[in-house]
C-alpha cells in the first residue's frame, strides 16, 4: 500500500535540515506543510527552506502563493491529495513535513466540507473588522453562532471573521458545518515527531530569531508594513515588528517579543501533536534511527 510519512514538530526543532537527507533516503520530494512558507515575500520570518535546499530536493507549497492570495486549510487538503495521486503514480511513499497544525490534520483525517468564501463577503466582513472592530464582532458572534462562541478563540480576529463570513454567506451557524468527522485515505499514514528538551528548544528559537534579525527580517517585515491587515501577516514575527514600525515598542522589545511569543506557538503545537498517540517521537539527532524506523516501515 502506498505510504505518507509525516515529519512533524514544533518550530525550531530542526525538521528542514533532517527532512532533506530523509528525502534523499527515500529519493522523493517534500510537501511542505508550513501555512506560512507558502508565500513567496515571507521567506525570512517563516524559515522557508532556502534556494540551496530547494535545489537539493524538490518542494511543494514553498512560496507558490502572494499574500494577497486567499488560502486555507481545506483548499491545501485538496491540492495535497491530487498531487499525491500524481506522485503516488510514481513512488510507492511520500514525504510530508511541516509545524502546521491545520494543514497537517486536513490532509491526514480530512477537514470539515466548509463553504468556500466569495470575495464579495471577504471584502465586506474584512470592512465590517476595520469599521467595528475585533469586540464587536465578537459580540455579534455570539448573536449568531453562541454554541462556537463559547470555544473559539476570541483574541484571534481570523477565527472569528471566517465564522461570521460563514453566517452571514450561508444563513446557517459556523458549528453546523463543524462535523469533525474522519475522513478515509487511500494509502497508509506513519507519523514522525521530532521534539527536544524543552531547554534546548527554547534556546534555539531565541538563536533562530537573532539569525532571522540578522538575515533581514526587519527589510522584510517593512516591505510588508503597508499591507499589514492582511491575514497572511497576522503571525509571528511580523506582528511585532510592525508594533516596532509605529514607535509603540523599541526595537529591542520586539525582538524579545518574537522569542516569546514564538516559544510560545512552540508549546501550542507540541500539545496538539501529542494528542496523537500514533505518532512516534525522535530527536532531530537521531537520524539513523529514524531511517531505521522509516525502513521497517516499507518492508
Amino acid at each position: 500500500m502506498k505510504t505518507l510519512f509525516v515529519i512533524l514538530g514544533p518550530t525550531g526543532v530542526g525538521k528542514t535540515e533532517l527532512c532533506l537527507r530523509v528525502a534523499k533516503h527515500l529519493q522523493v520530494p517534500i510537501i511542505n506543510a508550513d501555512s506560512r512558507q507558502i508565500f513567496a515575500e515571507l521567506p525570512i520570518g517563516t524559515a522557508a527552506p532556502t534556494t540551496e535546499q530547494q535545489h537539493r530536493v524538490k518542494h511543494y507549497f514553498v512560496g507558490n502563493h502572494h499574500i494577497d492570495d486567499y488560502y486555507s486549510a481545506s483548499m491545501y487538503e485538496e491540492d495535497v491529495l491530487a498531487l499525491l495521486n500524481t506522485l503516488f503514480e510514481e513512488h510507492d511513499m511520500a514525504l510530508m513535513s511541516g509545524g502546521s497544525m491545520m494543514y497537517i490534520d486536513a490532509v491526514c483525517n480530512g477537514i470539515d466540507d466548509i463553504p468556500t468564501i466569495d470575495n464579495t463577503t471577504r471584502e465586506t466582513m474584512k470592512r465590517r473588522l476595520s469599521e467595528m472592530g475585533l469586540p464587536a464582532m465578537v459580540e455579534q458572534l455570539k448573536q449568531l453562532d453562541p454554541e462556537y462562541y463559547e470555544i473559539v478563540d476570541k483574541q484571534n480576529p481570523r477565527r472569528v471573521v471566517h465564522a461570521l463570513e460563514i453566517c452571514e454567506m450561508t444563513g446557517k451557524t459556523y458549528t453546523s458545518f463543524r462535523t469533525n468527522s474522519k475522513k478515509e485515505r487511500p494509502f497508509r499514514i506513519v507519523k514522525i515527531g521530532l521534539d527536544r528538551p524543552r531547554e534546548e528548544l527554547y534556546e534555539r528559537i531565541n538563536a533562530r530569531v537573532l539569525q532571522m534579525m540578522d538575515a533581514g527580517l526587519e527589510d522584510e517585515a517593512r516591505a510588508m508594513y503597508s499591507r499589514r491587515e492582511l491575514n497572511a501577516l497576522n503571525t509571528v514575527g511580523y506582528k511585532e515588528m510592525f508594533s516596532y514600525f509605529d514607535g509603540t515598542i523599541p526595537r529591542e522589545e520586539a525582538v524579545r517579543q518574537i522569542q516569546s511569543n514564538t516559544r510560545r506557538y512552540m508549546r501550542k503545537q507540541l500539545t496538539w501533536f501529542k494528542k496523537d498517540t500514533t505518532t512516534q517521537w525522535f530527536s532531530p539527532d537521531n537520524l539513523e534511527d529514524i531511517l531505521n524506523y522509516i525502513d521497517k516501515q516499507t518492508l
